[in-house]
């Protein structure tokens, strides 16, 4: 018995290894490294040379960090709140339409696209004298002159606005999940009891997509944190890192400037932010599950 055992878990081990290893060399040593360069004065050629916490008392002292923290405030906000909410509104309009899924595709399409081909869209009709310009000169029509990602924080909002029009149509394919997977009976016993639109949806729908929401706020808020390629593609931080957000900025640092350990700090700094963020909505969404069934359990 004990031998059997003994070979279940080398078999056991067997498969686990290579993953486990694979996982090790591709994340965890490059996290190590990236937390040691943080504490180094490194520009790529050179040794890296010991300073401490120099590296993330310039970072909080850098006026570009302070203006990128804030952007990436501008874009966790925004993201929960333009794509969560129109994916939201497509979902729960078009559900239960005989051809709602025909309604959903135009917003879904624009998911098969990639960041960089949305900030390239985006930013040939939005860039100074670009497509949108010329439209509104020959109809001469207001706002041809407008610098429309040369000036901030206008330039983050239409950024945000762009993502959002990439992202809604995911969200509203797993807010239609969610929403299908609701029980009929509670929803039929509520119209009968005489609850329409927007008081069947805020007492009774809405309650029951709280796993659907999860997710999809969970993917929103780490999405926005670590957003690279729009901004990049489209005004690459500038002008003079006004657009930046915490991830470009940290590219800037590290690849632009060859501040190495200062890009690192940054990292390890977004990072943390991203880690904690998603434990703590994670862990508060928990809670207020475990919460609602106590409260069921009760009233039963």
């Amino acid at each position: 018995m004990a031998r059997s055992s003994t070979n279940y878990q080398r078999a056991a081990w067997a498969f686990l290894g290579p993953g486990a290893a694979v996982v090790v060399l591709v994340l965890y040593l490059p996290v190590i490294y990236t937390l040691f360069l943080s504490f180094t004065k490194y520009d790529g050629l050179a040794s890296p040379e010991f300073v401490g916490l120099a590296n993330y008392r310039t970072v909080f002292t850098d006026p570009a960090f302070l203006t990128s923290l804030g952007n990436t405030a501008i874009w966790v906000i925004g993201t929960l709140v333009v794509p969560v909410g129109v994916g939201l509104a497509i979902a729960a309009l078009s559900f239960g339409l005989k051809w709602g899924w025909l309604l959903r595709i135009p917003f879904l399409l624009p998911y098969a696209l990639s960041g960089v081909g949305v900030g390239v869209v985006f930013g040939f009709i939005l860039q100074d004298g670009g497509a949108l310009s010329q439209a509104l000169a020959f109809l001469h029509l207001p706002g041809a002159e407008t610098r429309w990602l040369s000036q901030a924080p206008g330039n983050t909002i239409i950024m945000v606005l762009a993502a959002a029009w990439q992202g809604a149509g995911v969200n509203a394919l797993l807010f239609t999940v969610g929403l299908q997977s609701i029980p009929k009976e509670p929803l039929e016993a509520a119209r009968i009891d005489g609850a329409t639109g927007w008081t069947l949806f805020r007492t009774m729908i809405w309650p029951m997509l709280r796993p659907s929401t999860t997710v999809v706020i969970g993917l929103s808020i780490v999405n926005s944190l670590k957003t690279f390629d729009i901004i990049q593609t489209m005004t690459q931080g500038g002008p003079n890192r006004v657009s930046e957000t915490l991830a470009v900025t940290m590219y800037t640092d590290t690849f632009v400037n060859s501040f190495y350990g200062l890009g690192s700090a940054v990292a390890i700094f977004l990072s943390v932010i991203t880690v904690a963020a998603s434990l703590i909505y994670l862990r508060k969404q928990l809670t207020m599950g475990d919460s609602s069934r106590t409260r069921k359990e009760v009233r039963a």
